[in-house]
């Protein structure tokens, strides 16, 4: 409905459908289905029943973990680094980092298989470039879902744009900390600070207690791995650890999937009140409320695709998403540090620390982009610039999309191999 102000100006009035406050119901009418709906169970037993399968999911994934770990110890041996020689390149890492996440369309899956892999062996400097392209890529999902509304120019427009501004961030924060950690290992000798404090030999009261709650972990989920180790044997070290770390990427691509819809039957309602709390009181509010829902639904694919069709309606300025994608890379780290408690010893420090230099990157990168003021505004900058052309040409996107995801790490990664 439209008025006209004292000074002339037409306002309009957004229609009652359009209150945010009314979203979180209408959320909760479309949450998405449990995957045990079809137990014959209902209120609070079926509630009970999914947290428990929760849970299950969490030990299925530290097992899985658990096991790449372990078959990559029996077919690689101690000649992890010669085998990844052609990865020591860091920008080859990264590449395989950004094109896994793109294929799997889930940084949490690539980040956890990493800290089994850097638990088995894998060395940490060839890990933490593979750990900033997972970053990268996870924001590919958030890009395609803005492509459903292609249809109207200026919807698509606002709805590119707040899923380019999650590229665009991600952009920034690899120029300024790819860099510095090639030249100087900031993220290496921060995590091994963490590792050696929390699970090292000399870590005292706290190190007691981590590896001691790292046990009790491990004596839950090790009989699974050690089942799975033991129904591969036969074929040898070699052939049996490869079947082992495939076996465990599978198990890992299918549970992160199935505690993420778990969590969002479970708990989609609460996140979409919390966003509409807390979005657009300030980027300190947006950062929060992106990692708590990320935190809850295991997927920051799933809560930046939450934010791109109510940008795309215009409830939302892009300035208002921008903090709240940030959030969600900070919320995505939590799945490399329960993976990271699948391991004791010196594998547990290991893989703590390949955990920690994930969630140092992306709590390091929200403090030093939102406390520069001129790095700031750059992501929405940025992003705005890309929305308006590509509102204007699709093939802008299409070049985006293809070239930044698949062309350039592809790219790289030839030319780095063969050279």
């Amino acid at each position: 409905m439209a008025s006209t102000s004292a000074d002339g100006t037409s306002h309009t009035q957004a229609p009652p459908d359009d209150d945010p406050a009314t979203e979180p119901r209408d959320a909760q009418e479309k949450a998405p289905k449990s995957p045990l709906d079809f137990l014959p169970l209902q209120g609070r037993a079926m509630q009970i029943a999914n947290w428990v399968g929760v849970l299950a999911g969490i030990w299925i994934l530290i097992t899985a973990v658990s096991s790449i770990g372990n078959g990559f110890s029996m077919a690689v041996g101690d000649e992890a680094k010669e085998l990844f020689q052609f990865a020591a390149n860091p920008f080859v890492g990264l590449m395989i980092g950004l094109l896994a996440t793109v294929l799997t369309q889930s940084s949490s899956t690539t980040t956890a298989v990493t800290v089994g892999m850097v638990a088995g062996g894998l060395p940490i400097e060839i890990a933490i470039p593979i750990l900033f392209g997972a970053n990268m890529g996870t924001t590919m999902t958030s890009t395609l879902v803005s492509l459903g509304m292609a249809r109207d120019k200026e919807t698509f427009r606002r709805a590119f744009g707040a899923a380019s501004v999650h590229d665009m961030y991600n952009l920034v924060s690899l120029l300024i900390f790819f860099p510095l950690e090639i030249a100087f290992g900031i993220l290496g000798r921060a995590s091994e600070w963490i590792a050696s404090t929390f699970a090292g030999e000399e870590a005292g009261v706290v190190g007691a207690a981590f590896s001691g709650l790292g046990a009790v972990v491990s004596a839950i989920t090790g009989p699974g791995a050690d089942l799975l180790e033991w129904a591969v044997s036969p074929l040898g070290d070699v052939w049996g650890g490869i079947t082992l770390i495939v076996l465990g990427i599978a198990l890992i691509l299918l549970i992160i999937s199935f505690i993420s819809t778990m969590l969002k039957s479970l708990l989609v309602g609460k996140a979409e009140q919390i966003f509409h709390t807390a979005i657009g009181r300030g980027p300190l509010s947006g950062i929060a409320s992106g990692t708590l829902i990320t935190v809850m639904v295991q997927s920051s694919s799933t809560t930046t695709s939450l934010a791109v069709p109510l940008a795309g309606s215009g409830k939302f300025s892009l300035k208002q998403i921008y903090p709240f994608t940030v959030g969600a890379n900070i919320g995505t780290t939590l799945t490399a540090l329960i993976a990271a408690f699948g391991f004791t010893g010196v594998e547990g420090q290991a893989a703590l620390q390949a955990a920690s230099v994930h969630m140092l990157y992306n709590v390091f990168a929200a403090i030093v982009v939102f406390s520069i003021p001129f790095l700031r505004p750059l992501p929405v900058t940025m992003a705005s610039t890309l929305a308006r052309l590509g509102s204007e040409n699709k093939m802008y996107v299409v070049a985006w999309v293809l070239g930044m995801f698949v062309l350039l790490p592809s790219a790289l990664i030839a030319v780095t191999v063969l050279l």
